[in-house]
């Protein structure tokens, strides 16, 4: 049984004297009860068991005590740490760590309590400074990233409670005169571009306020509580708004000096006076300066610029009517020229369309003089390229139109009679057959001329729009069958003869007879100046059982599509002159080709 002065009573506090005190009390009581001694020893067991739950308990309670105790200086360790890490004020634990060691938990919490106060009422103080920078920051910011509303700076400082450092806040402020000088100089060059855009506007007579209000509607009217925009998109506006007024400028400068050069022009052609001069000269003083340096309102405007085009227009029509004359002049000398050299005329400039573009206003007059003058030289130019070829084809048909004459003369059965002027025909038909039999080589060297230029050229040689090659070979092409028609007529009259001198040799002798009607046709001769009747050329033979040759004049006739007219006969008499031997080449002559020569008397 534990009695009270034990050292379990000791250890728990007690002072002897209560205890034993007390103990003799209680015993005294039991012994007046009459309690026997087991019983005795079975209320002590049951006393000290309540007196150890007592201990417990407090102790317990007193655990609990120290773990909130610890727990809050702790909390307000880290508390004063999180302030120290946001304001950037890392030494100021320095103390606190040298006297936490002897301190109780109670000191510790009363060592800490003053400076986690004094950190929270500067960290407010911080955060009111960041919140004052941030809002200038972020309404800085608005105005120039154009965004009207501004964001609470509080709402965003949350975001780096973090950090309220003296360097962060340094920081700021730093960027802060940054912006503000940002703004300053975006505010400048805004008004400078304003400024400008205004100067252009008004040399170009354009209406300022639309002009700028499409940039920006601030930047012409400011209303209360509305700060002019600076944003980038309004100063690229101002700068794209600058360009083109820049463009426009410069376009409607250019096209003033050109109206003004036409005018000019317009004055000296048309010998304009000096005082219908001066009604535009204060327009046309604007030239006198460079284009950067026009700033005299309205002197670009399009009032301007139409006024001198009207003037133009008025001179131009004026001339129009003097130049339509001379441009159909030229035109005629042009077809003349190409009729005299065989040259196809450009139909783009013809007559009647001519005039038709001129009276329309569809084409300069000048410009269409100046293309007719053009095409004046270019035949000049290719007629001198084409000379000796021409001379060859004039050569060429000279003998074609001998040929002719002399095809006549053998069909004339008269030809042979002693009648005035019948020598000078014989002799003439003695030199025209040996003109025929240099045809053919004058036609093979002008188609290898002709080959050679169109080489040289790169083009094709046309003769009144048909190529001439093929004119001289659809004329062998004819020649060569004429010569086989003349060559079956021949065996055909030496067969017929076979056949009646074997007639004659059966039934004897006949007269021969008449020539049939169909060989007689009126005589194509005319008087010679010497009273002597000659045969009159021509390109076909009336009744030849032959084909045509296809000459340069005979196509024409059949070919009207491309030729109106080849050579000018009934105008032009025609040239019978020998061709120089440098001309010719050496052929023999064609069997048959030509009717026999007259006996010689």
């Amino acid at each position: 049984m534990l009695a009270f002065g034990s050292p379990t009573c000791s250890n728990i506090g007690f002072t002897s004297s209560s205890c034993h005190s007390l103990l003799r009390e209680l015993q005294q009581i039991w012994t007046d009860i009459g309690e026997s001694e087991s019983d005795k020893d079975r209320m002590l067991l049951e006393l000290e068991r309540e007196c150890r739950e007592v201990y417990r308990r407090k102790v317990e309670e007193a655990a609990n005590a120290k773990a909130r105790l610890h727990q809050s200086v702790a909390a307000k360790e880290a508390e004063l740490a999180t302030l120290m890490a946001a304001l950037g004020e890392i030494n100021i634990n320095s103390p606190i760590q040298s006297e936490k060691k002897s301190a109780s938990l109670k000191e510790q919490l009363g060592l800490i309590m003053p400076l986690v106060d004094d950190l929270r009422a500067k960290k407010d103080e911080r955060v009111k400074q960041f919140g004052d920078i941030k809002a200038q920051i972020e309404k800085i910011t608005g105005e120039i990233s154009g965004c009207c509303n501004i964001v609470n700076s509080l709402s965003s400082l949350n975001l780096e409670e973090h950090d309220l450092s003296m360097r962060k806040l340094s920081e700021c402020q730093s960027h802060l005169l940054a912006l503000q000088k940002e703004k300053s100089v975006r505010i400048q060059r805004v008004l400078d571009s304003v400024n400008e855009v205004h100067t252009f506007c008004g040399v170009l007579g354009l209406d300022f306020s639309n002009t700028v209000s499409t940039v920006h509607p601030s930047l012409h009217e400011t209303n209360p509580g509305q700060y002019t925009n600076i944003s980038d998109s309004t100063l690229e506006g101002l700068d794209q708004a600058i360009l083109r007024l820049k463009t426009e400028r410069k376009v409607r400068y250019q096209k003033l000096k050109d109206v003004v050069g036409s005018l000019f022009e317009l004055w000296n052609l048309m010998d304009t006076m000096r005082e219908e001069r001066s009604k535009l000269s204060r327009i046309i003083s604007v030239l006198d300066i460079s284009e950067s340096e026009v700033v005299e309102p309205g002197a670009l405007s399009l009032e301007v610029i139409q006024q001198v085009s009207a003037e133009v227009e008025r001179l131009n029509k004026l001339k129009a009517s003097r130049m339509k004359e001379l441009v159909m002049k030229r035109r005629a000398e042009l077809e003349d020229l190409c009729y005299k050299t065989h040259i196809q005329p450009d139909q783009s400039t013809a007559a009647d369309k001519s005039s038709a573009m001129i009276d329309s206003g569809l084409v300069d007059p000048c410009e269409l003089l100046a293309n007719i003058e053009a095409q004046i030289n270019n035949v000049k130019d290719e007629a001198l390229s084409r000379k000796e070829i021409m001379d060859r084809i004039e050569r060429w048909l000279s003998a074609c139109d001998e040929e002719n004459w002399l095809e006549d003369y053998n069909r004339d059965h008269t030809r042979y009679s002693g009648g005035r002027g019948a020598h000078i025909n014989l002799k003439r038909a003695e030199r025209a057959r040996i003109t025929v039999t240099k045809i053919p080589g004058m036609v093979d060297s002008l188609i290898i001329k002709t080959l050679a230029w169109e080489d040289e050229k790169q083009k094709l040689f046309l003769y009144d729009g048909v190529r001439l090659v093929s004119i001289l070979e659809d004329y062998k092409v004819s020649r060569h069958q004429k010569e086989e028609e003349k060559k079956r007529a021949r065996d055909q009259k030496k067969l017929q003869d076979m056949l009646l001198a074997e007639k004659e040799s059966i039934y004897g002798s006949r007269p021969s007879p008449r020539r049939s009607s169909s060989f007689r046709k009126t005589n194509g001769y005319h008087a010679n100046g010497n009273g002597s009747v000659t045969p009159s050329p021509r390109r076909n033979s009336v009744g030849c059982a032959t084909p045509e040759l296809s000459t340069p004049r005979s196509y024409s006739g059949r070919q009207n599509t491309y030729f109106k007219e080849m050579r000018r006969l009934s105008t032009a008499p025609l040239n019978f002159v020998a061709i120089a031997k440098e001309d010719t080449m050496s052929f023999s002559s064609i069997g048959g080709s030509e009717p026999e020569s007259p006996p010689q008397g």
